[in-house]
């Protein structure tokens, strides 16, 4: 953990729900271009055996991990999530947030995208059925690996 802290951002993710395909493509961006990386989970993850990337492991419960991302980060770290409300909570810190598909979280789409995350809970509240997310295909991959690398390139040039 010292060797992330010491570094000039952190990539959090938020790794509960993260698609292994993702996962997959932050190490490789992490090995490559030498980024900390902390996954933050319930539970012990297969992770490569690499300097850079770190997990830490929460108390099982509703929010835990989020909890421990949000008390965490700091302007100018990424983190990825498929999580609205966490992307919100951290965003309001100055952190970069972005999703599995490559949508970036900004403070301009923050509020659309949980009122329609709130508005879809209503409705399965009361007995509608609304269709989750699609699974991730070969344009979801791209879009994400396209993303994080404009976030990475960004934190980097606002750090050197």
């Amino acid at each position: 953990m010292e060797d992330l802290e010491l570094a000039p951002f952190i990539l959090y993710i938020d790794a509960d729900a993260c698609p292994k395909l993702v996962k997959e493509l932050i190490f490789k961006a992490a090995i490559k271009r030498r980024i900390p990386v902390l996954l933050v989970a319930n539970r012990v993850l297969e992770i490569p055996r690499c300097r850079w990337i770190k997990f830490h492991v929460v108390e099982a419960g509703p929010d835990q991990a989020d909890a421990y991302i949000v008390e965490k980060c700091v302007p100018g770290d990424l983190v990825v999530t498929g999580d609205i409300p966490l992307a919100s909570l951290v965003l309001a810190k100055g952190t970069l947030a972005i999703d599995h598909r490559g949508k970036e979280f900004t403070p301009s789409n923050i509020r659309e995208r949980l009122a329609m995350r709130n508005f879809s809970a209503d409705l399965r509240e009361v007995g509608i059925e609304t269709s989750g997310p699609k699974a991730l295909n070969a344009k979801d991959k791209e879009g994400f690996a396209n993303a994080l690398d404009r976030c990475l390139t960004r934190l980097f040039n606002q750090k050197h």
